[in-house]
């Protein structure tokens, strides 16, 4: 007999229950699934994807959120992985592969921590934690721009389009974004910005090179005129928009009308004619010499309105109904009868175009337009949409900095100098917390490490080289994908971009000194003060070097110099044996015979210039020749 109080669950043939770890890992690895999808598309030198639906259709892109949207998701953990990437998307416009890839490395350092036995509780209370630090971090490296900073502003749309496929004409089409964005651009009473991107019209038209791309300061209409005998252009053109039919009206009820003699019938025809009239006569009053109307011209009034010269256009979409409103100034009339003067808007060219196969309706030319447009060019299909996408992408980003009016260096900058800051932070925190900081400190830097792996980098070296630098204070330092040099000019970007240069540090090796890509440097070196004694703290190494005489102020292996002073940093080969490492002349070095981790015996190895007593140079007069220095990040 069941005892009182047990649960029963009543669940449907082939349901699969899981609880406990089993369940949290297998939701954390569905979410790095997702992650690890779209983590080759990050950066610059990040590949795209071909994704083909169920009906053939194909999509080639490396924007994360148009990734993630394409393929099917049925994981409910991967799901809300697929929703940051859209929430990213809405908010910043870019972005998202940064996102996605980020939350994949929270949860697979979070996984860690479970394996260890602490909560998941304790783990989201210290990620709260080192989150809100980060946003402090980043406040104190961001950068106050203005909308008036154009070259910034440049500088981080050529950033959101370098890792697309129209980076080769990323200047041109990082122009025309951010001159788009500033003339939309709205100043509030507090003298900050808002920008509504509907405001922006993107027309793609595939045919033509991206070259071709161009920005009116105006509206496009993908429409042609409705009368080949009206002008095909009108300069300082007078612009009427009209919601409302230029046609006879028909009764809402059914109605019959009976006609019994044929002049009846003439005069019904001349009252429809004449009621047309009336409405041309109207438009003409008023002083309009365009017309665009968001339904339909009766053809009997485009016969009129060419007659007039009147340029007309109808069916014209809402949405660009509005756009042409904010562009020229005009007002929306409801009621052609309440038309009048100062209804109208100005523009000084509306001409008609032929792109590609279809003609166009292009209004330029217009005063302080709240609304432009965008036409993008390209030879493909698959071109131009990657091409929308890429601009979209550009003018959110910059929009955005200019309602931030901030912006941070990327190139991993910003993570790095999170990630130091938050070690910081770690060791003054007291509990379990500071593993989940630490490790959120880890997971921070997956940014620069994801970056150089795109980029066939050494990822630890580059690593290595972010660290120092920012602990030496350079802030700024990142990574230049391109060219892996140092670059000493600040690139300043919006939440993550790949403007910062920084080359992780060369190896390099005196004569007789071998080295290894496998070797890494230590992370600590104390020394005993006052002895010729000391010893290695944690940290990774390989080889039999074990130790160098320190100094007593400043205790760091000796041989570990600087870069740029032409000496080597402490390079550990991973042989067994007796090894010599280098150092300044003059100082006395001892190295440990046998394998690492073995105990050995030391042996005094003589000055840098010296030669044992009783050796074959010292009979024959000579001095020991002076260790080579090598150049910067090369072999001798």
């Amino acid at each position: 007999m069941m005892p009182a109080g047990t649960q029963i669950l009543v669940l449907r043939e082939g349901t699969h229950r899981e609880r406990g770890k089993g369940a949290q890992f297998n939701n954390i690895a569905a979410a790095k699934a997702v992650a690890d999808a779209v983590r080759s598309t990050l950066g610059p030198r990040g590949l795209d994807k071909m994704l083909v639906d169920s009906l053939g259709d194909v999509v080639i892109t490396n924007d994360g959120v148009t990734i993630l949207k394409e393929i099917d998701v049925t994981h409910p953990a991967a799901k809300m992985i697929v929703e940051v990437a859209k929430t990213q998307d809405e908010e910043a416009g870019d972005g998202t592969t940064t996102a996605v890839v980020l939350a994949g490395e929270l949860l697979k350092k979070a996984e860690n921590l479970i394996e260890q036995d602490i909560h998941p509780t304790v783990i989201a209370a210290g990620y709260r934690q080192a989150a809100e630090k980060a946003r402090e971090i980043l406040e104190k490296v961001a950068t106050k721009i203005s909308i008036k900073d154009a070259d910034v502003l440049k500088k981080v749309a050529m950033t959101a389009m370098s890792s697309k496929s129209a980076s080769g004409h990323k200047e041109l089409l990082a122009d025309i974004s951010v001159k788009a964005v500033t003339a939309v651009a709205e100043q509030r009473a507090d003298g900050t910005y808002f920008v509504d991107e509907d405001n922006i019209q993107v027309v793609k038209k595939q045919g033509g090179s991206i070259a071709n791309s161009e920005l009116v300061e105006g509206i496009i209409v993908d429409k042609e005129r409705v009368h080949p005998g009206m002008p095909a252009e009108v300069k300082d053109a007078k612009i009427a928009l009209i919601d409302a039919a230029l046609e006879v009206k028909k009764t809402e009820i059914d109605a019959k009308i009976e006609i019994t003699d044929p002049t009846q019938l003439q005069a019904f025809l001349n009252e429809e004619e004449a009621m047309l009239k009336r409405m041309v006569e109207t438009v003409r009053k008023s002083g309009a010499d365009v017309v665009f109307c968001q339904k339909g011209i009766d053809d009997l009034a485009q016969h009129y309105l060419a007659k007039e010269g009147i340029y007309a256009v109808r069916r014209v979409k809402k949405s660009d109904m509005e756009k042409l409103a904010k562009a020229t100034g005009g007002k929306l009339v409801t009621k052609l009868d309440e038309l009048a003067k100062d209804d109208l808007g100005f523009a000084k060219l509306v001409h008609e175009k032929k792109i590609a196969a279809d003609e166009m309706t292009f209004v330029t030319g217009c005063k302080n337009p709240r609304a432009v447009s965008i036409l993008l060019r390209g030879g493909t299909e698959h071109v131009v949409d990657e091409l929308e996408r890429s601009v979209e992408d550009a003018t959110s980003v910059v929009a955005v900095a200019i309602e931030d009016g901030k912006v941070i260096t990327g190139g991993g900058s910003s993570a790095t100098e999170i990630a130091l800051g938050l070690r910081d932070m770690a060791a003054t925190v007291g509990g379990r917390e500071q593993f989940a900081i630490q490790a959120f400190a880890d997971a921070v830097e997956v940014i620069p490490r994801t970056l150089a792996e795109n980029a066939g980098l050494d990822p630890i070296d580059i690593l290595i080289a972010l660290r120092k630098a920012h602990k030496q204070g350079n802030k700024y330092a990142g990574i230049n994908v391109f060219s892996g040099r140092r670059q000493g000019r600040r690139r300043r970007r919006r939440w993550r971009r790949r403007r910062r240069i920084l080359s992780a540090p060369g190896l390099c090796r005196p004569p007789g000194v071998a080295t290894s890509n496998r070797a890494f440097l230590l992370r600590t070196f104390r020394a005993e003060p006052g002895t010729s004694r000391g010893f290695m703290g944690q940290g990774i190494y390989s080889g039999s070097i074990a130790h160098v005489d320190p100094r007593g102020k400043n205790p760091r292996p000796e041989g570990f110099h600087p870069r740029g002073t032409g000496r080597s940093p402490w390079v550990l080969p991973p042989r067994h044996g007796i090894h010599q490492a280098p150092a300044a002349p003059g100082r006395d070095r001892r190295v440990r015979a046998g394998h690492p981790h073995q105990s050995g015996l030391y042996r005094r190895i003589p000055r840098a210039g010296q030669v044992p007593a009783g050796s074959r140079a010292a009979a024959r007069g000579r001095r020991r020749p002076q260790p080579r220095s090598c150049g910067r990040g090369t072999d001798p």
